[in-house]
């Protein structure tokens, strides 16, 4: 008798050279940061802090390319949405927009110089930094981070921005959410937020986020089902996971070449 096959199988992502020597060069840079931190006295090291975390947000946290492009853009009603925003840039934009509370998607990470610039000009600028949600780009989203998601849209006081690293994934994601939970815009045409316009990639492992929509969508189709009843009844992470499928080339664009977090 004949053998079957194996099931066919997603290959792993294998980093590129590139990426393997500009993680090495990162984590070089990184420990000479912190041997010229610990060998700086206490008032230089206060004094020189935004220098310091300036040189991070350059060299390690890829900063240099947003100082050129912030990914910037309308969602709808007074949200916002962006890449890691420079000191400069908050301030135009709370200047501008008149935003009171931003959403740093990517978490309080004190290790991570553009975090703590934008954590001391939040603070001198009397604007709210809301970090309490980190978000995931290339993971089923967790029923919990959801609801989270949606309640504390009842608590931020606006304007709001929303951002993530590059602005193109989980800020889409926030900003899908935001539409259909704040502004009551169908899911349908929400998830136009998570498009190519924004730098957003479907085919790559970010797409995981396009297919939880579109799972709900097509349940949705034959079961009169709101979206947030879908996740808190029907959703099931690990079965999403599970069949969700990625392009070997996105992935080396968005994770080799783009270095997307």
């Amino acid at each position: 008798m004949n053998e079957q096959p194996p099931a066919m199988r997603e290959k792993p992502y294998k980093p590129p050279l590139h990426k393997l020597a500009r993680k090495a060069i990162n984590r070089r840079i990184g420990e000479l940061r912190d041997r010229i931190r610990r060998a700086s006295p206490p008032w230089l090291r206060r004094r020189f802090a935004p220098v310091y975390d300036s040189l991070d947000a350059l060299l390690v946290d890829h900063g240099v390319f947003r100082l050129f492009y912030l990914n910037h853009y309308h969602i709808g009603g007074d949200a916002w949405r962006s890449a890691q925003p420079w000191p400069h840039q908050i301030r135009r934009i709370v200047r501008k927009r008149g935003v009171r509370t931003i959403v740093n998607l990517r978490g309080a990470r004190d290790d991570c110089g553009e975090y703590r610039l934008e954590k001391r000009t939040c603070k001198k600028l009397g604007v709210t930094l809301n970090d309490d949600i980190r978000v995931y780009s290339r993971a089923a989203p967790k029923r919990e981070t959801i609801r989270s998601i949606r309640d504390s849209f009842e608590q931020l006081q606006g304007p709001i921005l929303i951002h993530c690293k590059s602005g193109a994934d989980r800020a889409g994601l926030v900003a899908v959410l935001y539409l259909h939970f704040v502004e009551n815009v169908p899911i349908e045409q929400a998830r136009r937020q998570l498009s190519l316009r924004y730098g957003h990639i479907k085919q790559a492992k970010t797409g995981v986020l396009d297919y939880f929509f579109e799972r709900y969508l097509a349940y949705a189709k034959d079961h009169d089902i709101s979206f947030i009843d879908w996740v808190e009844t029907v959703y099931d992470e690990h079965s999403l996971k599970q069949q969700f499928r990625s392009r070997s080339w996105a992935n080396t664009l968005v994770d080799g070449i783009l270095d997307r977090e």
